[in-house]
């Protein structure tokens, strides 16, 4: 059983910063790449950042610049760094792995989302 478990989300000024945190945990035989994917209100579910196993990442252009995604394989946990927040960064955030589990075939997980409200 492959469990991803967010946090970190909340409400902030625009101009400011939150840290996303994914934690993961089960039987985990390889990883291929993680992710942060987030959905607004009545919008579909977008990539906002990824980074592979080796360390390769890339980023929406709407957070360019803004967002740094960063892998602590210690602590079996991704983050998302997020500065310079906007209002239009307002949704819930969903971590994402692609990874094989022990004695499965490669899948994709999905964690169960954490909101993030850019306001004033």
């Amino acid at each position: 059983q492959v469990q991803l478990v967010e946090s970190g989300g909340g409400l902030v000024q625009p101009g400011g910063s939150l840290r996303l945190s994914c934690a993961y945990s089960g039987s985990i035989f390889s990883i291929n790449a993680m992710g942060w994917y987030r959905q607004a209100p009545g919008k579909q579910r977008d990539l906002v950042a990824g980074i592979t196993t080796g360390g390769t990442t890339n980023y929406a252009n709407s957070v360019k610049g803004r967002f740094t995604i960063s892998r602590d394989n210690a602590k079996n946990t991704v983050y998302l760094q997020m500065n310079s927040l906007k209002p239009e960064d307002t949704a819930v955030y969903y971590c994402i792995a692609d990874l094989r589990g022990l004695g499965m075939a490669r899948d994709t997980y999905w964690g169960q989302g954490t909101q993030v409200t850019v306001s004033s």
